[in-house]
């Protein structure tokens, strides 16, 4: 994955070149917006190897909010701009500071918190092998997660028991089935928002 890995940190460092702009004024929206708390939101998350890094975002939240780690649609704790910069991905921007520094790539396992990545026992933990991705099959897959477990009685036991196995086994798939021209073709349908066929179905 020599040729990933380079990809990755040339494909980020244009990236911020040319997306400062709209970085800029996201920030300012953040401040403005929602006063009061960091513009950039850190969280050590579980990488490759399952080595801790911290992981940016803009923030999304209310300053001070608790409850779980799983999000779902329309939680009060999620601001309304917050809501929008989700929905457009806009709030993952700042990641791309973490694939330049070698943290994360464009495409790969979404980033757990170590709480859930503990849960990975036997086979299942090769996916740690990877570097955690800004998009990749299981994110795309669930890119209306939010809405999805909205719609659960139990979000919390829905996305452990149905989700989160689901995203392993997905990541699974990726890591031995790997594609460089697969992952560009993950990248541009992320941005343009459109699904493709990977591993028998639909994502």
């Amino acid at each position: 994955m020599v040729l990933k890995y380079m990809f990755d940190r040339l494909a980020a460092l244009v990236g911020l070149l040319v997306l400062w702009p709209v970085l800029a004024v996201v920030a300012v929206c953040v401040r403005v917006k929602m006063p009061g708390g960091s513009v950039i939101f850190r969280q050590r998350r579980v990488g490759k190897d399952g080595r801790l890094f911290t992981m940016y975002k803009f923030r999304s939240m209310t300053v001070g909010h608790g409850g779980s780690s799983v999000s779902v649609a329309g939680e009060s704790r999620i601001t309304p701009l917050g809501a929008k910069l989700r929905r457009y991905k806009l709030d993952e921007l700042p990641e791309l500071w973490n694939v330049l520094c070698g943290d994360m790539s464009f495409v790969g396992p979404r980033p757990d918190v170590p709480g859930y990545a503990d849960r990975l026992t036997g086979d299942d933990r090769e996916m740690l092998r990877l570097r955690p991705g800004i998009t990749g099959p299981a994110s795309m897959k669930y890119r209306d997660e939010e809405e999805l477990l909205a719609a659960q009685t139990d979000p919390q036991r829905y996305n452990d028991e149905v989700i989160f196995p689901d995203k392993v086994r997905l990541n699974r798939y990726y890591l031995h089935h790997y594609s460089f021209l697969t992952d560009i073709r993950m990248i541009v349908c992320t941005v343009l928002g459109r699904r493709m066929a990977y591993a028998g179905e639909t994502i």
